[in-house]
């Protein structure tokens, strides 16, 4: 089983249209035909929305989005119009919302890798490929890869884990010209990202984008290279061969699986409610990944 352990209602706001509730993000549209997002303070993990939010999630996830949009607009152009509320809307969207263009959407999760490990480990071990591409012997958990690679993924519905496909069958879908964009846009977004990283003492090990296409532009769309959609790791405690430190939902997922949380994951029950001391130390990784990449203090 999975999805949502309680899913919420959406919020009904004058002039706004809902059109969909994701896992962390709300979607609506306005009079004018501009997407609206919402970045609420839910956290997934083992395909579960938990009934549990993390305090200031979503605008962490929200202003470190713009942040990098800001460093990245001469790689892709990107779908922000306007940061300002949407008349009528709940107090408690500010610093969470974005007003976007509507694109035409790729249905492909383009996912740049750096390093080894994830579904990509997995697949190293039993092929020593990744989604078909041929990697070296030797490598192991946290290996950085000789040069990153394209890796896309079939985007999946809530509480279904996106499949990773072979960038063939990406171009059957999208056409090679879409597909050689994809690869292009993603490696170049992911290089200046991962150096901008790395100069911060911070290990950008993956990450996932999302692009659609507006006037015959390839336009970068969704969140970006957040705890959300990237493994960051500190650089000072990487060491390959084990699972690395990371700055995200690592300790919601270990008490899960601890025998503290007494929640079995091939069970039928859903996920219970998280204690304060696993939210306040996720909340702490989330706010030390925007205050370490951006310079600033979150508060």
């Amino acid at each position: 089983m999975s999805g949502f352990v309680e899913k919420p209602e959406p919020v009904e706001v004058p002039g706004l249209e809902h059109l969909h509730t994701g896992k962390v993000r709300d979607l609506y549209r306005d009079g004018a035909g501009r997407l609206v997002m919402v970045a609420s303070d839910r956290v997934s993990a083992y395909d579960w929305v938990l009934p549990t939010e993390i305090p200031d999630k979503g605008r962490v996830l929200t202003q470190l989005s713009l942040w990098w949009f800001e460093r990245l607009t001469d790689l892709a152009p990107n779908h922000v119009l306007s940061t300002e509320l949407p008349p009528g809307a709940p107090a408690d969207w500010e610093g969470r919302t974005l007003i976007c263009r509507s694109l035409d959407m790729v249905p492909v999760e383009c996912v740049a890798r750096g390093y080894l490990t994830g579904s990509g480990l997995a697949e190293y071990e039993q092929t020593r490929t990744v989604c078909g591409l041929a990697l070296p012997e030797g490598l192991t958990d946290g290996s950085e890869l000789p040069s990153p690679i394209f890796t896309p993924a079939a985007k999946a519905e809530v509480g279904e884990h996106d499949e990773n496909v072979s960038y063939e069958e990406v171009a059957r879908q999208v056409g090679a010209e879409t597909a050689a964009q994809l690869r292009q846009a993603t490696l170049a977004v992911y290089g200046r990202a991962r150096d901008i990283a790395r100069d911060r003492g911070i290990i950008l090990a993956d990450t996932k984008f999302e692009f659609g296409f507006a006037d015959g532009e390839l336009v970068l769309a969704d969140e970006v290279l957040t705890p959300d959609s990237s493994r960051f790791w500190p650089a000072d405690s990487w060491q390959p061969g084990r699972a690395q430190p990371s700055f995200d939902k690592q300790f919601v997922r270990d008490w899960l699986t601890s025998p503290a949380s007494g929640w079995d994951r091939k069970g039928e029950l859903p996920p219970p409610e998280l204690p304060g001391d696993v939210v306040d130390r996720t909340r702490s990784k989330y706010v030390e990944a925007y205050e370490r990449l951006t310079g600033m203090s979150w508060q």
